[in-house]
């Protein structure tokens, strides 16, 4: 499939039983230049909604409360996540009451709240978030500290997983978790400051992605690599037109959950290599394994069908990676060791397949990479 772009999968789905007990995001990284130094260091911007149906007048987060409370009550709320990888790392949580939010829900989507605001072109905002608040208010999940931004939005290249997120599946809300990257490669420009240190945002430079999550829960084991910083050991050259994206863990669908599956796709230099087990006529297949070392969390990921295969090997040091914290809209947290990063390193070999033999296309060392493995607590 080539790079088809779905501005209805992007809207806001909260709508239906899902406006009851569903959450829905927009994700954005990208890397930014520290303006004096020079220094690289990536970022992310989230726009979570959860639950506006009946929603109070205030925010609401119940993952904290006793079960008793918790179970009479769901979280409701906008939260605005920004968030920055590296040795200086952490997670700003802001939260809207939904009679504070403003949303265009229909294709193209806007969401706006107090100064934060986010569509398919433009997003800028602000959190602050004092020591002080932060302790007070474990429930925030939050770590201290300010962050602002204002980015224009340019996406590229989609990754279109199919029928599996069609308005059919949709309407029945047959996946408790969708997922579409409308931007699997997105050129960001702009400003970012963190803490004072204003940083630039090029889209030479920025290796940019953009995506969507909505459900009903979230899934577990819980895997996302990405990147578009990609070089060619064939060739030794950048590929300018290339970016790749693994996705999944173990969905349900309705209610019923399959073995361990990952979507995927490299778009190299032009050209779609899908791996996606709900086109089960192209023989797509995967085998995956995650481990946490001391010191980092690797990856590795084989994907075949009958005529490609793509195998990735990742590593990401877990000093630079966060925790990610989100409730689910059901007030359970259940994710508290989901492994999140945006300073990934590895390896891909694309293959073509023919006559039973795997064909070597090209060899490509990424770096940037955006990544994410966690499981539920047992």
């Amino acid at each position: 499939m080539s790079n088809i772009s779905d501005l209805s999968r992007d809207q806001w789905m909260l709508r239906g039983p899902l406006a009851k007990r569903g959450y829905d995001w927009w994700w954005h990284s990208f890397t930014a230049e520290n303006t004096q130094t020079g220094e690289t260091k990536p970022f992310y911007v989230e726009f979570f909604t959860c639950n506006p149906h009946k929603a109070p007048d205030e925010p609401r987060i119940v993952w904290n409360l006793d079960k008793k409370t918790r179970g009479r009550k769901k979280p409701s709320y906008l939260m605005v996540n920004a968030g920055f990888w590296g040795e200086e790392k952490g997670q700003l949580h802001r939260f809207f009451a939904w009679k504070d939010v403003h949303v265009h829900a229909d294709a193209p989507y806007e969401i706006s709240a107090g100064d934060c605001f986010c569509s398919e072109t433009h997003t800028r905002g602000s959190i602050t978030v004092s020591k002080d608040d932060a302790w007070l208010h474990p429930e925030w999940m939050s770590d201290a500290g300010s962050i602002s931004w204002d980015l224009t939005i340019d996406k590229k290249v989609a990754f279109h997983v199919g029928y599996g997120a069609s308005r059919f599946f949709r309407d029945l809300n047959a996946f408790e978790m969708f997922w579409h990257a409308e931007g699997m490669k997105t050129a960001y420009a702009g400003e970012i400051t963190l803490n004072g240190v204003k940083y630039r945002v090029r889209p030479e430079t920025c290796f940019g992605y953009a995506d969507k999550n909505w459900g009903g829960d979230f899934t577990s084991p819980w895997v996302w690599l990405s990147s578009n910083n990609l070089v060619s050991k064939k060739t030794g050259k950048r590929l300018e037109n290339s970016v790749f994206d693994i996705g999944g863990g173990r969905p349900k669908v309705f209610g019923l959950a399959l073995d361990r599956k990952l979507l995927g796709a490299f778009w190299y230099e032009g050209k779609n290599y899908e791996f996606n087990f709900s086109k089960f006529w192209t023989l797509s297949g995967t085998k995956f394994d995650c481990e946490e070392t001391e010191d980092e969390i690797h990856w590795h990921v084989v994907q075949t069908t009958a005529t490609a295969k793509l195998d990735t090997v990742i590593r990401c040091k877990k000093k630079d990676m966060l925790h990610i914290n989100y409730e689910a809209p059901t007030g359970l947290k259940r994710h508290n060791r989901l492994w999140n990063g945006g300073n990934g390193t590895g390896v891909l070999k694309l293959y073509k397949r023919r006559f039973g033999r795997d064909i070597l296309i090209d060899e490509i060392v990424a770096e940037n990479i955006g990544c994410e493995y966690g499981e539920y607590d047992r």
